[in-house]
């Protein structure tokens, strides 16, 4: 549950609301300066100006998109203004940026006079490569859409009407192929007459189903010929001769019904009474038309595709737009046609019917997904969607004749998927994968703000089930003041705690010849954090995640007293995942080891590496020093390539080497001609600092001055799972942390 708190924090914390501009070239010096602004900028002012489609070479517009709404349909909350649409556009550009790398300025109209929007929209072309229409209401969108189309010659798409379309039309050709049947012959029930229904219609049409086997309603029941009430011109092209008028009638002997209304809609009897094989595509959001279990118990023999994520075959048109504005962008395409939304289509279609990589099954908790019934579309974490479908709408874009460039269609499918790389997707991936197997989290802070609203987070997500250790009556006056309910967290104040003796007696077991005496290990573990890890040794959770209100050593020491080394290690090491738009790597010891040896530099190393294959990287390892394959021959730099030798020695399968500067290490080029004989051959992703100084020092450096988002620490080499939290972690870092100790539990 998102509480109305947690919503307004979110977007009001540290810079208010969820997107920036960054420049893109440097602009620290005098001469910067001068090529930015005057009077270099002259230049590629008069070379656009000699030669127009220039604007595309010298200027951000090819990736830049409008957003543009005046809010009269915002979501399922209807006509609130532009002002108030403002966070649903900002959200849009994040997705427009996350899964396709295309920058957005989000534009809110204060008009609901539609040639007023058309003008603005007209006046400002120059500055965009399309314009995203988005969340104006029907029949404006209809009329702003068409004329737009007729008169800009930059894309313009309504997402509202083509998105839907585009992915639920991919499900649409899949079920037929499944059941064996021609899209000509089928007959199609549309419950939605708005600017999603009606733009399904039309696709569906041009993908083949017929116009006279097409029925359509809206709120007042079937659009047949004749009927004067509630029909403009749209609705009115999709009138039919027929004598049904309810959604009851119009259901009898259908092949496809597609739900664009409201919930609850369709019952079980109007399934039943669908032709063999029925595909149900009941798209109503967050509620659709018929649950899909219900759906389901009608009959065996029905598909169906739902907008929700907790069930197969979920129409989202993130599917869609990112993707689609991907290929006609990189064109310079003067508008998105009816071939590339087909070809957007064909290509989902297509690439559902693909053996699905482990690291997508991955992703979703190990779910083996093979193309049929409960699988036609791919899933949104798939990250071959990017080069599938922005490739075939930028190859349609140029057979159509409206692009403004050629492609080669191999070079650019290796730049889409250098584009959007591991960063974005690492964490969606993790979460997934808790998600297949929750386990049980102990939160010794579970008094904490912070801690409690992501306990929330996991418990509506499904991560982890939380124990929180804590006075009941202080966690339920924080989980009041930020709307919370936290259902199904225990919760166990350690002070009270009927565990401990049994627990006091363990510890006393562990701890007896380290000074610890029975009275003390009574005292001790009644502290939330050893109360925790003696938890975590009985068995009675399966991983303990703290520090939010107390410094490094204060966890980290009762773990290294309590918790065994895992097997075949000799210390405990600690490992962030830095993360940046497009990349992941991996920085350890940044956290335990002052001044590691050889021997456990090697060790280290090889701990991240099972770290980095646990997240689907394969580890490309650099043993830092300030010296370039002994360039410089100290103790401090002997005892890193040492540590090279011993692991080329030990894990001859590891693509390691060092010792090497942090820049030869990301200059792939560089160490080509310099160092041939290195077994790195591309950038390193897994460093592995020299001493604990050079790993705090950098971690922290790229995560404060370089924008790198630090995930961790991730503790590695005890045998049960420990992991830090940070006292500067907000909400959804703790979120990401406890995914990362719920898959660490599983394994």
């Amino acid at each position: 549950m998102i509480s109305k708190k947690d919503a307004l924090e979110y977007h009001s914390r540290d810079r208010r609301g969820k997107i920036e501009i960054n420049p893109t070239k440097p602009c620290s010096t005098q001469y910067d300066l001068s090529l930015a602004y005057t009077p270099g900028v002259a230049e590629p002012c008069m070379e656009i100006y000699r030669n127009p489609s220039d604007v595309y070479k010298y200027t951000a517009k090819g990736n830049l998109v409008a957003v543009v709404s005046n809010g009269t349909a915002v979501l399922g909350l209807g006509d609130i203004g532009p002002a108030a649409s403002k966070p649903v556009m900002e959200g849009k550009a994040i997705l427009f940026k996350r899964f396709a790398d295309i920058d957005v300025f989000d534009i809110e109209l204060d008009t609901k006079d539609p040639d007023e929007i058309i003008k603005c929209c007209q006046l400002m072309a120059p500055t965009f490569g399309g314009i995203n229409l988005e969340d104006i209401g029907s029949p404006d969108c209809f009329y702003i859409e068409e004329t737009l189309k007729n008169t800009l010659n930059i894309p313009v798409f309504h997402d509202d009407q083509h998105g839907t379309a585009i992915i639920s039309a991919a499900a649409l050709l899949n079920a037929l192929e499944i059941v064996n049947k021609d899209i000509d012959k089928i007959r199609v029930v549309f419950s939605g007459a708005g600017a999603a229904g009606i733009a399904c219609a039309k696709l569906y049409c041009s993908l083949g189903v017929k116009h006279e086997n097409l029925l359509m309603l809206d709120s007042n029941g079937v659009i047949y010929q004749g009927r004067e009430s509630g029909l403009d011109k749209y609705k009115a092209e999709f009138a039919r001769k027929t004598e049904a008028r309810t959604l009851d009638d119009a259901m009898k002997d259908a092949d496809v019904f597609v739900g664009v209304s409201v919930k609850d809609l369709v019952t079980q009897k109007m399934v039943k009474s669908m032709a063999k094989d029925p595909i149900v595509l009941a798209m109503a959001n967050p509620d659709p038309e018929i649950m899909y279990p219900d759906a389901m118990a009608a009959r065996k023999d029905v598909i169906v595709a739902t907008g929700r994520s907790d069930f197969p075959n979920q129409v989202n048109n993130v599917l869609g737009f990112p993707f689609i504005f991907r290929g006609a962008l990189d064109t310079w395409s003067t508008t998105i046609n009816e071939e590339m939304k087909i070809a957007a289509v064909k290509s989902l279609a297509a690439l559902a019917k693909e053996e699905v990589p482990p690291a997508v099954a991955k992703a979703y908790g190990g779910k083996r997904f093979k193309f049929g019934r409960e699988y036609l579309i791919p899933k949104p974490f798939d990250a071959r969607i990017l080069t599938w479908e922005a490739a075939a709408v930028a190859d349609a874009a140029m057979k159509s004749g409206v692009a403004g460039r050629e492609l080669d269609l191999e070079e650019y499918k290796h730049e889409l998927m250098e584009r959007v790389g591991s960063g974005r997707t690492l964490m969606r991936s993790i979460a997934e994968k808790a998600k297949s197997e929750p386990k049980r989290i102990v939160f010794p802070e579970g008094e904490s703000r912070r801690v409690l609203r992501a306990c929330q987070n996991l418990l509506d997500e499904g991560i982890a089930r939380p124990i929180l250790l804590g006075d009941e009556k202080r966690i339920a006056e924080v989980a009041k003041e930020y709307q919370l309910e936290l259902v199904g967290a225990e919760i166990i104040n350690p002070k009270e705690s009927s565990k401990l003796a049994e627990y006091a007696k363990k510890y006393f077991e562990l701890r007896g010849r380290r000074g610890i005496t029975m009275e003390r290990a009574n005292r001790r573990v009644t502290i939330p954090i050893y109360y925790g890890l003696m938890m975590l040794m009985s068995g009675d959770c399966d991983a303990v995640l703290s520090g939010i209100r107390s410094d490094y050593p204060s966890t980290i020491r009762p773990a290294l007293e309590i918790v065994p080394l895992a097997e075949g290690v000799t210390r405990v090491s600690g490992l962030f995942a830095m993360v940046s738009q497009d990349k992941v790597y991996m920085f350890a010891d940044t956290t335990v080891n002052i001044n590691p040896t050889a021997e456990e530099l090697a060790e280290i190393a090889i701990n991240a590496a099972k770290v980095a294959r646990s997240y689907d990287i394969e580890p490309r390892i650099a043993m830092l020093s300030f010296s370039n394959f002994g360039s410089v021959r100290l103790a401090e730099s002997s005892k890193v390539a040492k540590a090279v030798k011993i692991l080329h020695q030990k894990a001859p399968d590891l693509i390691v080497d060092g010792e090497m500067q942090a820049d030869t290490a990301l200059m792939p080029e560089f160490m080509k001609e310099h160092f041939p004989f290195s077994k790195l051959k591309s950038k390193a992703n897994v460093m592995i600092f020299p001493d604990l100084n050079s790993g705090n020092i950098a971690y922290k450096l790229m995560q404060r001055m370089g924008g790198l988002t630090a995930i961790g620490p991730i503790l590695m080499g005890l045998s049960k799972p420990v992991h830090v939290l940070h006292r500067t972690l907000d909400v959804t870092q703790i979120v990401d942390m406890a995914s990362i100790a719920v898959v660490d539990a599983q394994s």
